[in-house]
């Protein structure tokens, strides 16, 4: 009697002790010397600042804004400088009608004229009137801006719902491993006192393996659980941006509210791609602007020098040189090259057209699967603690069975099992809504909501 007495009265102190530990996460860990507590909240701001990607992206929104302030750039006039020196060895020949100087009609004298020493410099301006390619270019370039500022939102939406995910899954393990420790903790005292009473001759020799099993069981349980939670938060660190070596706890409580239907709003993938059919029609129509012509203004401004440097006649003297004109260039034949670009360019539109359609209709689909997987989620949620109910119905019947010796140690270590297990699935279909739930934002067009 003595036995039974102590056994219920520990049985009964593991259940209430466990019972604490996973009920709903609603003990929060005290703050360790070194590290400190880090909400969700508070992981999805600092990957906002510090995450590689996001700022990979950022720079592809600046990137895109130089090349667009390149585009705009051809609209501006060029102005170049050149100058150049040349000694001839040889001064170039030149051929002269002997007429000229009195002689035969017809016949010609070669003469080599001009002088040694030749400088030349100039200015030169050209400045573009009419090309439909750089203002094709330029409207190119402004939706590429608009796409790169598109795939951060993606970048922005992929990183916070795998932050979410993944601090959900270490709530989880973090949960697993106090509700483990506590178990432990109560078996080895449970082991001890059966070992002390199996000295006494108290009770048999299989109810303390059975406990020495459950232990080791236990152990095992825990190093994996523990093991698992560490590469968990090293990955949780990573995708923060702070350093692995960096000390992070995560909070115990696991938020968990039931809301109400979100509003279908224009997803991301949906937007790139009618961004991405806007580019591709944007460059059909430079393809088909440049077989229109184009027409500049140009101009030229310099001076030329000549030297001769033997005596008795020793000079170096320039002379101005200047023109402006306005050049007109009209494409007549490319070869078929642009005709080719553009059939390519217009099956690639055709292309665009059916992704969009195919991702509209596969979002549609998977947001009604994200919808009844959230159904489903929620009545998991309901069952497991109906079963977590009855779990302690059935472990308290064991309880006052065994104290009447009509069910045996194994019958209430099963029953007292039986009570965890339920009270771990009731935490894991918790976690299983919230993800669910994460994944119907998402879907939706709602997830940004987790920034704020």
């Amino acid at each position: 009697m003595k036995f039974k007495k102590f056994f219920n009265t520990k049985l009964v102190s593991i259940h209430r002790q466990c019972l604490c530990l996973v009920l709903f996460g609603l003990i929060i860990l005290s703050f360790s010397a070194n590290g400190q507590t880090w909400s969700l909240q508070q992981c999805i701001d600092t990957a906002l600042v510090n995450n590689k990607n996001l700022q990979i992206s950022r720079n592809n929104i600046k990137l895109g804004t130089e090349r667009q302030g390149e585009a705009k750039a051809n609209l501006l006039p060029k102005i170049n400088l050149s100058a150049d020196y040349k000694y001839f060895l040889d001064l170039p020949y030149q051929l002269m009608p002997q007429s000229a100087f009195g002689g035969t009609e017809g016949q010609f004298k070669e003469m080599q004229m001009g002088v040694p020493h030749n400088i030349s410099t100039s200015i030169q301006l050209t400045l573009p009137l009419y090309n439909p390619q750089i203002y094709g270019g330029i409207k190119s370039t402004q939706i590429a801006v608009e796409l790169n500022e598109l795939q951060y939102e993606k970048s922005e939406e992929e990183i916070l719902f795998e932050i979410s995910n993944i601090y959900y899954n270490a709530q989880i393990l973090l949960h697993q491993q106090h509700f483990i420790e506590g178990n432990l903790a109560n078996t080895q005292k449970l082991r001890k006192n059966l070992e002390l009473l199996y000295t006494q001759q108290m009770t048999k020799r299989s109810d303390v393996t059975k406990v020495v099993l459950q232990e080791e069981q236990l152990e095992t349980q825990l190093e994996l659980v523990n093991s698992n939670y560490k590469q968990v938060l090293n990955a949780l660190k990573f995708l923060v941006g702070i350093s692995f070596q960096d000390d992070m706890l995560i909070e115990r409580e696991i938020k968990f509210d039931v809301p109400a239907a979100y509003t279908h709003l224009s997803i991301v993938d949906l937007d790139l791609a009618l961004t991405q059919k806007e580019l591709l029609k944007s460059e059909l129509q430079t393809l088909k602007n440049s077989r229109l012509p184009t027409v500049s203004l140009f101009g030229s401004y310099g001076q030329n020098g000549f030297g001769y440097n033997e005596e008795p006649n020793e000079f170096l003297e320039f002379f101005p040189s200047s023109f402006t004109g306005l050049q007109l260039t009209v494409p007549i034949f490319s070869g078929t090259v642009t005709q080719r670009k553009i059939k390519q360019k217009k099956i690639e539109i055709e292309n665009s057209r059916l992704q969009l359609q195919n991702i509209a209709e596969q979002n549609n689909m998977l947001v009604e699967n994200a919808r009844r997987k959230r159904l489903v989620t929620k009545q998991t949620i309901d069952n497991t603690l109906n079963q977590i109910d009855l779990a302690e119905t059935v472990y308290h019947d064991m309880l006052l069975q065994q104290k009447e010796g009509t069910s045996s140690l194994t019958e209430v270590l099963m029953a007292d099992n039986a009570l965890r297990e339920a009270q771990q699935s009731n935490l894991s279909a918790i976690v299983d809504y919230l993800k669910v739930d994460l994944e119907l934002k998402k879907l939706t067009g709602n997830i940004s909501q987790q920034k704020n």
